[in-house]
């Protein structure tokens, strides 16, 4: 999976579609990621003793990481990613718009 936590992304489908945020968190074993202010969903809280009240409470649901699109830094696109390999054989992440660096 080529998105981190922390990047900027765009979500591209369903509802949300056109929405950009930051991911908040990643699963890499589900391929899933967790954008601020998408794809929001209403879920039923129970009351918990003098910490939290109860009722609907709005919060973000997971993403299938095929449905964003990192933002590039450098460009400002949305852009696929690629992998290259440094000369000391470190791995980063590139903008496939401008060839940029993203790491």
């Amino acid at each position: 999976m080529k998105i981190r936590k922390g990047d900027s992304v765009l979500v591209i489908t369903g509802k949300d579609r056109g929405k950009k945020g930051k991911v908040r968190t990643a699963n890499y074993k589900d391929n899933r990621v967790v954008v601020e202010g998408a794809n929001i969903v209403k879920k039923h809280a129970k009351a918990i003793a003098g910490a939290q009240q109860g009722g609907i409470v709005e919060r973000e649901a997971s993403l299938h990481v095929s449905d964003v699109m990192l933002m590039c830094n450098k460009c400002n696109h949305p852009a696929r990613i690629g992998v290259r390999v440094l000369e000391g054989g470190k791995k980063v992440r590139f903008c496939r718009v401008c060839q940029e660096v993203i790491d």
